[in-house]
């Protein structure tokens, strides 16, 4: 069975299904690099919120946040990656469906800084502080 076809009559051949079998795959690559910028940005203090610090005095962090992303824009729309990594072009709007997890590591360990400023020593202190 080669050919299939979807809920809307179109036909997907078994080389087509591949490519979006591998977009598929960049797209998640894609979204693992744009958790790990919060991930880079939670790391820089332990107890200190993000807005008492800030945030873009790290030229090295800032460095490293925009080396990131160009090389997965690099590798994504790069013309030879298909066949090289099958890393095939993704939509720009595909980028975004990795902010709210983001968002949400973000404002996760900022509530855990709050609660480990507010109550030093406690059950929290104990189980998160690294």
């Amino acid at each position: 069975m080669n050919d299939m076809e979807d809920s809307y009559g179109q036909q997907w051949t078994y080389e087509r299904r591949k490519i979006v079998e591998y977009t598929c795959h960049t797209a998640f690559f894609v979204s693992i690099v744009i958790v790990q910028w919060a991930d880079l940005i939670i790391c820089k203090t332990r107890k200190n919120s993000l807005a008492q610090q800030g945030m873009m005095s790290n030229r090295v962090l800032v460095f490293g946040l925009f080396a990131e992303t160009a090389l997965a824009a690099f590798l994504s729309y790069c013309p030879g990656m298909d066949v090289a990594l099958r890393m095939y072009p993704l939509k720009p709007c595909w980028w975004i469906c990795a902010l709210p997890y983001s968002l949400l590591i973000f404002v996760y360990d900022e509530v855990r800084k709050y609660i480990l400023r507010r109550y030093p020593g406690g059950w929290v202190d104990q189980e998160t502080y690294y």
